[in-house]
């Protein structure tokens, strides 16, 4: 049964059994991770970074951007907004190749741009 509402749950790590409704995070390994929405019992992990999902926290949970279990059978695809499932259209195949593809990029182009630590450039100087 596919749900309609996701509530936070703060942990260091994970349960083995997934809740259904219930959106474990992490910061210690700044990942989030629950259920699937469809109710399917998959479990879906979303690692919290700026290239990748933002976990926004404003008395309810937003997760963004939209989550798209493509890799699953059931390739769902929603929004958490404010502790709501918004359920959002299927992608055909070019367009989750497409997407993958996008966030590789993203990604890419973020582990190249992030500076190192500032005792490491304190240190590295000669």
């Amino acid at each position: 049964m596919k749900l309609s509402q996701m509530t936070a749950q703060f942990v260091d790590s994970f349960p083995r059994q997934l809740e259904p409704g219930t959106l474990y995070v992490s910061a210690r390994f700044s990942t989030a991770s629950h259920s699937c929405a469809c109710g399917c019992g998959r479990e879906v992990v979303t690692p919290l970074s700026p290239s990748q999902w933002m976990l926004v926290l404003d008395g309810e949970v937003s997760l963004r951007p939209s989550i798209g279990n493509w890799a699953l059978p059931c390739q769902s695809h929603y929004v958490i907004d404010r502790g709501r499932i918004r359920w959002a259209r299927a992608f055909s195949s070019d367009e989750i190749r497409s997407n993958r593809q996008s966030d590789e990029r993203a990604r890419t182009q973020s582990l190249q741009s992030r500076r190192p630590p500032w005792w490491l450039r304190f240190t590295s100087r000669s």
